[in-house]
């Protein structure tokens, strides 16, 4: 059951991430041709400033379910220096808690934000509001997908307890004055 998860988690991680560089893409020629229309034709686009911004938006929060996942919005590299072993993984629950906290916040507000403005159009287009404000929801239901899927594979031990690729070291595993480096010689 839990594989089964996890695999289900990595492709809508993936999903998320698709669409998150899709909309960084957009977010990119849109701003570029804003850019082209302003100052080189001198006739200001009235719609690309607001599509750009939106996919930004939903850039960003479509992008929180894979830094979620790797572990890398909720790093604190100090505390995890900080911990014992022993707790790496009762900190992961906390941490993980807190996450699921916000990220149910987030969803609950930005459910009433994207119905609340569901009959206001974007300046510049005949577009509702609500499909930008939708990011908020939308983003935060992947995330809390991600993080659940991070938890659960460490406390399986599927996967290294702390954040992926840290460049932190446990204490004892921190070189010591006078340790040799692997080739066996002193540089």
């Amino acid at each position: 059951m839990l594989a089964v998860f996890l695999r289900l988690e990595s492709h809508l991680t993936r999903l998320a991430l698709l669409i998150a560089v899709v909309m960084l893409a957009i977010s990119v020629t849109l701003s570029f041709y804003q850019v082209l229309t302003r100052f080189v034709f001198n006739a200001p686009s009235t719609w690309s400033e607001v599509a750009s911004r939106t996919a930004m938006i939903w850039c960003v929060f479509m992008a929180a379910a894979a830094t979620f996942r790797g572990g890398y919005m909720m790093a604190v590299e100090v505390i995890y220096k900080l911990v014992p072993t022993r707790f790496m993984k009762l900190l992961e629950i906390v941490i993980v808690v807190c996450c699921l906290l916000v990220l149910g916040v987030l969803i609950h507000y930005g459910i009433q934000m994207t119905m609340r403005v569901s009959s206001q159009t974007m300046s510049g287009m005949n577009i509702s509001m609500s499909w930008a404000y939708a990011a908020i929801p939308m983003g935060s239901c992947f995330a809390i997908v991600a993080a659940v899927a991070r938890l659960l594979a460490q406390l399986s031990d599927r996967e290294q307890v702390g954040p992926e690729n840290s460049e932190t070291l446990p204490e004892a595993e921190l070189p010591q004055e006078g340790d040799l480096p692997k080739g066996g010689s002193q540089p």
